[in-house]
């Protein structure tokens, strides 16, 4: 595992916690000291990783597929901790059969793994600003470089397929990611917002995500099963953007063999569209739409 600082006095918020890589980066935070709060859809897994955890760990209820739910856990946790330390966005799902949605209508993928963490990111915004040197960090996915963000169907209306929709959601998060960090340096902010991607490890779906992806894709599905590597080593770009000292804003870390499959951590690359500022612009206005929490300069969020 990755060298992890001393996290003593750190109050860590750790989505999708319960399991596979959150597990691991709840974990590890944990044991570094860190006070970490395990935000899950299931408490009752949440509980039992608790236990196995140890440490000081508390368990709350998160569903990133209804808003509802993700003003009430932000709402409750603001009141509760005015200063949080470090947010890991790590959350997600990986569907491949019908199309589904959110409780608000949205696409499942995008509405869970990227408008779910934008509405959760701007409502805790000011008590990441209140610690001295805060993390947002969002999780992408290497499946982000070969998607392509519609927006004039953004919620996958068309020709539907789920692997596709992943790695649209994928390469809107990683465009969220990138976005907040612009605004947060325009904002003067000392919260850093930063990136990961943990290649291809056993406990997601990614290898047959990129089946349907077209030759490239094809190919590394069949390297699938050479390139997957333990979650454990799955969570250390993502444990490396939360702790290491001297990270900046807007970096990206994921494994830095095979295609950026799997092996020691490095900066990893974003797509052209990724990076795009006026992609970056469009996407942050239509998910303050979407969501109803907008942020302003000074971070302060309103949602409704």
């Amino acid at each position: 595992m990755e060298s992890i600082p001393d996290q003593r006095g750190r109050i860590a918020v750790v989505t999708g916690a319960n399991s596979g890589l959150g597990l691991v980066t709840a974990t590890e935070l944990a044991r570094h000291g860190a006070h970490v709060v395990l935000a899950v859809r299931n408490t009752a897994a949440g509980e039992e990783a608790a236990r196995r955890i140890g440490g000081r760990v508390e368990v709350r209820e998160l569903d990133l597929a209804d808003l509802r739910s993700v003003r009430a856990f932000a709402a409750k946790l603001a009141a509760d901790r005015p200063v949080i330390d470090l947010l890991v966005n790590n959350a997600g799902v990986v569907l491949l059969g019908p199309r589904r949605t959110t409780a608000d209508g949205f696409e499942l993928h995008l509405g869970t793994n990227m408008l779910g963490h934008f509405a959760l990111t701007g409502l805790l915004l000011d008590n990441l600003a209140a610690a001295p040197a805060a993390r947002v960090v969002s999780l992408s996915s290497i499946t982000h470089k070969s998607a392509h963000l519609d927006f004039d169907d953004l919620m996958v209306e068309r020709g539907y397929g789920a692997a596709d929709a992943y790695g649209r959601s994928k390469l809107a998060t990683t465009v969220f990611g990138v976005e907040l960090d612009r605004r947060l340096r325009a904002a003067g902010s000392p919260v850093l917002s930063v990136l990961a991607h943990p290649g291809l490890t056993r406990t997601n779906l990614t290898p047959r995500a990129w089946e349907h992806r077209g030759r490239l894709g094809r190919v590394i599905a069949r390297l699938g099963l050479v390139a997957t590597q333990s979650v454990e080593q799955g969570a250390r770009p993502q444990l490396r953007a939360a702790t290491a000292p001297g990270v900046r804003g807007g970096q990206f870390f994921g494994p830095g063999r095979l295609w950026e499959t799997r092996g020691p951590v490095t900066e990893a690359r974003l797509s052209r569209e990724a990076a795009d500022p006026a992609v970056g612009r469009r996407l942050w206005a239509v998910a303050e739409e979407l969501t109803g929490v907008t942020v302003a300069r000074h971070h302060r969020a309103v949602g409704g």
